[in-house]
């Protein structure tokens, strides 16, 4: 694990017992965002950067669900939400960048409003798309005010700059089937395919 990522950890096992509280908020300014998208999701599920399990609920009867996240903390709050939701899911600690399941394992991966922190965005995606069953799913929500002035400015002088999550997806070798913003053009949802 690199420093950057050591440092993302850090920062997300020191939210984890207050992160909740900004549900409410996160709600109205997101709508029902991550219910539609997470409705969408089809077999076995992976969830890159799980998180406390906000989605946890939104997910359809029927499906696998698998879950990561790099914080061990912020999972712990993940497995007491599935457990009060009587959810199976099986959550391990791990790196989105570098995840450790074999090569086409999954029909969908969801990525909700979590993309913007991962250190190597780029590598995190050709991971997901290395899960991804070919005419698998990438079903991704994440925040997009960097790439506004003057958050844009910012970013261009930063040696790694956060980038449009469905331009480095094309990049990787996924198919935008879909995108759409919400929440003043700040947040943008990602449908795609693994094309072969």
């Amino acid at each position: 694990m690199d420093e950057r990522t050591r440092r993302v950890r850090g920062d997300w096992d020191r939210a984890a017992n207050t992160y909740d509280r900004g549900e409410r908020l996160q709600r109205l300014l997101v709508g029902r965002t991550r219910e539609r998208l997470c409705a969408r999701a089809r077999g076995r599920v992976l969830e890159v950067a799980v998180g406390s399990g906000h989605n946890l609920p939104y997910y359809p009867g029927g499906v696998e669900l698998s879950g990561v996240d790099l914080s061990p903390e912020m999972l712990a709050r993940a497995r007491e939400r599935a457990t009060r939701s009587g959810l199976q899911v099986d959550l391990r600690e791990d790196d989105a960048q570098d995840l450790g399941f074999a090569d086409s394992d999954f029909d969908t991966v969801v990525c909700a409003l979590a993309f913007c922190v991962i250190p190597d965005q780029r590598r995190a995606l050709e991971q997901m798309r290395r899960v991804l069953r070919p005419g698998g799913l990438l079903l991704l929500v994440d925040h997009i005010e960097y790439t506004r002035w003057p958050g844009r400015k910012r970013e261009e002088r930063k040696a790694n700059p956060r980038r449009l999550p469905r331009a480095i997806a094309q990049e990787v070798g996924f198919t935008v089937l879909e995108h759409g913003r919400t929440v003043f053009g700040l947040v943008e949802h990602v449908v795609a395919s693994r094309a072969d």
